[in-house]
């Protein structure tokens, strides 16, 4: 059975995607020492794995396959968090409304260009 699943991001440069992410609330762990280097990225039940990435301009989903997100992150508090991001000077992509699949949700724009939803199934 599985209990969680935690996103993947190759980065070109590990540590700005780091400090993005402390901005917006995540604490870092770095294993720069191991065999495959890597830091983990936690806030509440999110883990994000930043990987290095052989290629300097990483393409979003919405680039390389013509639509998507790049994470969908699942909360109860949206408009808390978009006025939180908002308020951090965060770009916020797309603001707060219900979708035509009946998700409320927002989506805001990393560093490193990758769009991230924030919502949840009404």
């Amino acid at each position: 059975m599985f209990t969680n699943c935690l996103q993947i991001f190759p980065s070109s440069d590990m540590n700005k995607t780091k400090e993005f992410y402390e901005l917006i609330g995540f604490r870092s762990v770095s294993y720069l020492d191991s065999v495959e280097p890597h830091i983990c990225l936690y806030r509440d039940k999110i883990e994000i794995v930043l990987t290095k990435s052989n290629i300097e301009d990483i393409g979003p989903n919405r680039e390389i396959h013509g639509y998507g997100y790049d994470a969908y992150f699942i909360t109860d508090n949206q408009e808390e968090l978009e006025k939180e991001f908002r308020e951090l000077g965060v770009k916020i992509v797309r603001p707060l409304i219900t979708t035509d699949y009946n998700n409320k949700e927002f989506v805001f724009e990393d560093i490193d260009r990758r769009w991230i939803a924030v919502g949840k199934k009404q």
